[in-house]
């Protein structure tokens, strides 16, 4: 898949060594590194399976979690336009085959 970043602040993080480190830790950084592997080598999201990867829900609707270690998280969402939708409305995660990594680091803070 292909993978875009919402800021560059976020893109930093997954590009900088010493900077992932700093945010996540030694182990949080090697999670990282790992998913963005997995991101990268998977043809859709569906195929996703390491890091308990899921669909949010609440005020995160639309927007897919992996978990790195500890209570950080890789959020991403569809980077299609338009979004591809199944006939429910919800999102067809099936035919996601590029992202935008819009946060990284514990959404329950």
């Amino acid at each position: 898949m292909d993978i875009l970043y919402s800021t560059r602040d976020v893109e930093k993080i997954c590009a900088d060594k010493r900077g992932a480190k700093k945010k996540l830790g030694g182990p949080g950084f090697k999670k990282l590194r790992a998913r963005l592997a997995d991101i990268r080598a998977a043809h859709n999201v569906t195929e996703l399976i390491a890091g308990r990867p899921h669909a949010l829900k609440g005020d995160r609707v639309g927007q897919f979690s992996m978990n790195l270690h500890g209570g950080h998280r890789l959020v991403f969402e569809p980077a299609h336009e338009p979004i591809p939708e199944k006939d429910d409305g919800g999102i067809d995660w099936n035919r996601v085959t590029a992202v935008c990594i819009i946060f990284i680091g514990d959404y329950h803070d």
